[in-house]
């Protein structure tokens, strides 16, 4: 079933893709991405519960308040002329969870991961990572020596920190308000409770983007065609509304989403707003949305509060969600000293190490080495606590397996060199071990080996 719905998704946005390369205009070259291989990652049960109470921690900043990276440190509201900054931050839980829907049917694993799971983080094709598909930060890796980050690592490996980073990515698409982004709300101060004040801002999120550009999200674009068009809708194919995303802008999809959400085990993924779009056959919000004030710094597309304006009627957590989304994890390693048997120039036999939990729901982790010829089987992955639901159809090992092993090409004899295995986010620790390397080297006659 998950395999089916993220290859409905895929095939959908790749189809918009080409759509939307027009005559003359450059496909996106491919990117290193941060990681080499896909890192280990856990995936929640099909209804979704664990990541939809992470978004409403998000949007009420209680997931990770004060984090500059996997939150923002200030947020601004107010109009043009009076713009004004709070560190009460806050963004639409609902609309974080359609974000997510639109981005990667809400999983944070890839498509042959089933629900209750550990396996390969889900990676788009432009390096887009999880369930919020963060692309930024995350297309070549960051850290010294050509290696991951400790946050690259967490928002590819869990599902809280990967949420985290995008609902910092659209508040600070928000902030982009006034300097390169327009206003919405010019009637309301701008209020980040409304969610119809979000526009520009989900806009921003697939990018801020118009006639001309290989994927256009401008709403005047002649690619869609007449307004008013059929509302988008996440939910049942015959509801009634439209479902082929090539025919919407982003925010469109963004926002048929909130109103019209997905059914997932026969009931809606969240509770349904209606939100409202800007009416773009009333000059209030056509003329500011000409195609010609489409010009950076935008400051004539500044519009009142589509109407009617709705706030989420998702309430505040109980601050002890935060825990029960995040765990206490504890990792650990079963040893710390290994022994790698190499033959120069030909083979070598991987040594394993296994990665615990020894709290509860994801301890994440990172690895690093001290020599260019160690080699391990992942760069990231998780060990998950025994909290977390496994399901007994789904590849779910709680424990990590390592391999260490050394390139044979670039020794010429015995060594010894250190692999790193930094605990993060809420396991953070690093441990160490030992790597020992013996030369094999065959003597004598074919048939007859010494070592």
């Amino acid at each position: 079933m998950k395999l089916l719905s993220l290859m409905i998704v895929l095939a959908a946005l790749l189809g918009a893709a080409v759509a939307y390369l027009r005559p003359g205009g450059q496909a996106r070259p491919a990117q290193a991405c941060a990681f080499a291989t896909a890192p280990t990652t856990y995936e929640t049960t099909e209804d979704r519960a664990l990541y939809m109470q992470a978004m409403n921690l998000a949007g009420y900043n209680m997931l990770f308040p004060g984090d500059p990276f996997f939150s923002q440190l200030n947020m601004q509201a107010g109009t043009r002329a009076a713009r004004t900054q709070t560190t009460n931050l806050y963004v639409p839980p609902t609309l974080l969870k359609a974000v997510s829907w639109i981005e990667s049917v809400s999983t944070q694993g890839g498509a042959s991961l089933p629900y209750g799971g550990v396996g390969p983080a889900l990676v788009s094709f432009d390096c887009g990572y999880g369930i919020a598909q963060v692309t930024s930060g995350m297309t070549t890796p960051l850290g010294p020596d050509g290696q991951p980050t400790d946050q690259q690592a967490l928002v590819a490996t869990h599902f809280a920190y990967n949420i985290g980073r995008g609902m910092a990515i659209l508040v600070d698409k928000w902030n982009g308000a006034p300097a390169s982004r327009p206003i919405v709300g010019i009637d309301t101060n701008a209020d980040p409770r409304l969610i119809e004040n979000w526009y520009y801002a989900v806009w921003s999120y697939n990018g801020f983007t118009g006639p001309g550009a290989n994927r256009s999200n401008h709403p005047l674009d002649p690619i869609y065609g007449a307004w008013p068009r059929t509302p988008f809708s996440c939910g049942p194919a015959n509801d009634g509304f439209g479902h082929n995303r090539s025919l919407y802008p982003y925010q469109e999809l963004v926002y048929g989403c909130v109103a019209h959400p997905p059914m997932v085990q026969g009931r809606p993924l969240w509770t349904p707003v209606p939100a409202s779009l800007p009416d773009l056959s009333n000059p209030y919000w056509r003329a500011p949305m000409d195609l010609a004030n489409f010009q950076s710094p935008y400051s004539r597309m500044d519009i009142p509060t589509p109407k009617p304006e709705h706030t989420d009627p998702t309430a505040p957590p109980a601050p002890q969600e935060r825990v029960a989304v995040l765990g206490q994890p504890r990792l650990a390693i079963d040893r710390t000293m290994v022994l790698v048997n190499f033959r120069p120039n030909e083979s070598a036999t991987p040594a394993t190490v296994t990665i615990s939990n020894l709290g509860t729901g994801i301890a994440a982790w990172r690895v690093s080495t001290n020599k260019p010829w160690l080699k391990t089987s992942l760069q990231a992955g998780v060990a998950i606590g025994p909290d977390l639901p496994c399901l007994p159809t789904s590849p779910c090992q709680r424990t990590a397996t390592l391999q260490i092993s050394v390139d044979p090409r670039q020794l010429l004899g015995s060594d010894a060199g250190i692999v790193r295995v930094q605990g993060l986010g809420g396991a953070a620790g690093a441990q160490e071990i030992a790597v020992f390397v013996r030369t094999n080297v065959a003597l004598g006659v074919p048939g007859l080996t010494k070592n």
